[in-house]
């Protein structure tokens, strides 16, 4: 929590009784998708509620969604949820771990901050869904004299689903502030070179690490639906191009990388190809050494850390596969908070550079 009383002084000229402020300094937001609070039914259910309640990641009619969603989907779904989380839940800080490498981020790109800027820049982070809200984060650094708030939503690839769901958050709890921040947000780099080498660094190393060499690499994004792409949105067409790079900087061609989408929910189509689905698919067809990587999540998660790794390579083994390799996020690796810092400081430029 941003200390508030740091450098706290009655402006100058002021009444006597004109309460201190802090000096001002700039805020940096990291925001997540979210985490629940516990694998418990009742967290479980406040995070999905809050989760699928919102507009931009389920658009279906409040009328025919929210009846739906409380009598029937959060009757059970809880339960399955929380027992995927409780697969990989730190116990140990009792928390998931998308908390835990979102905390460890998030110190490593302050340490990276203060070394280059010292005490001028405060960074923080929240969270789009559940605990710490991204209005409680936005109240703190304001109490704590940002004057300016740069908001970075960890999401390489921009989608309504992501992306502008956390900006909304995050415009929704400036109207809130009675001194309003001046605020930035920052782009999706999907097609950063210092992002692209992060990821290739770690395929790499998951290639050397492996017994065998993988016969392919799936690029495992998470799915959206099909007709997203078709009102507009990028995600689609960025995934593929993050792919593209990837490929083009470890020097592969085209049958030893594919983009592949994950965890489809509902009836409706959704981005295909379908990961579960391909990796069977690749089993049967000869392919017994397969890898697989996540490079839309920027830490890993109940999608990479139960989906993937279990689910999915579930699939892959029972189709006949018989070499699974998960190559994690990129998490808290220093070639990524780098990159994570590079970006910080050029949209930072105007403020402090």
């Amino acid at each position: 929590m941003p200390d508030t009383q740091t450098n706290a002084q009655r402006p100058a000229h002021a009444a006597p009784d004109h309460p201190a402020l802090p000096g001002e300094r700039v805020g940096v937001l990291l925001a997540n998708l979210g985490t629940p609070d516990g694998y418990d039914y009742w967290s479980m259910r406040r995070y999905l509620s809050e989760f699928l309640s919102d507009r931009r990641v389920i658009d279906y009619s409040p009328w025919l969604w929210q009846p739906l969603l409380q009598t029937v989907i959060l009757t059970k779904r809880p339960f399955t949820s929380g027992a995927a989380y409780k697969s990989i839940w730190n116990e140990a800080e009792n928390e998931s771990p998308l908390l835990t490498i979102t905390k460890a981020q998030t110190a490593k790109i302050a340490d990276a901050m203060q070394a280059r800027f010292g005490d001028a820049v405060m960074v923080d982070y929240c969270m789009r869904y559940g605990n710490p809200s991204t209005e409680s984060k936005v109240r703190a650094l304001t109490e704590a004299g940002c004057r300016k708030i740069l908001f970075f939503p960890l999401y390489p690839q921009y989608a309504g689903a992501t992306s502008a769901t956390a900006n909304d958050a995050f415009f929704n709890a400036l109207q809130k502030e009675t001194w309003q921040p001046v605020a930035r947000t920052v782009p999706p780099y999907f097609d950063r070179a210092d992002y692209i080498d992060a990821l290739a660094q770690s395929i790499e190393r998951g290639y050397a690490q492996a017994e065998q060499r993988p016969e392919i690499l799936l690029c495992s994004y998470h799915g959206v639906p099909q007709r997203y792409l078709t009102q507009g949105d990028p995600y689609h067409c960025q995934c593929q191009k993050t792919t593209r790079l990837l490929k083009e900087r470890l020097g592969w061609d085209d049958t030893e990388i594919m983009t592949t989408f994950q965890s489809k929910f509902g009836p409706e189509e959704w981005l295909q190809p379908y990961t579960v689905e391909e990796v069977a698919r690749q089993a049967k067809a000869g392919k017994k050494r397969i890898a697989v990587c996540a490079p839309a999540f920027s830490a890993d998660c109940i999608e990479t850390l139960e989906e993937i790794n279990e689910e999915i390579k579930e699939s892959f083994v029972h189709a006949g596969g018989e070499s699974f390799t998960y190559i994690p996020c990129l998490n808290d690796d220093p070639a990524h908070i780098q990159a994570l810092s590079n970006v910080i400081e050029e949209n930072l430029r105007g403020w402090l550079v």
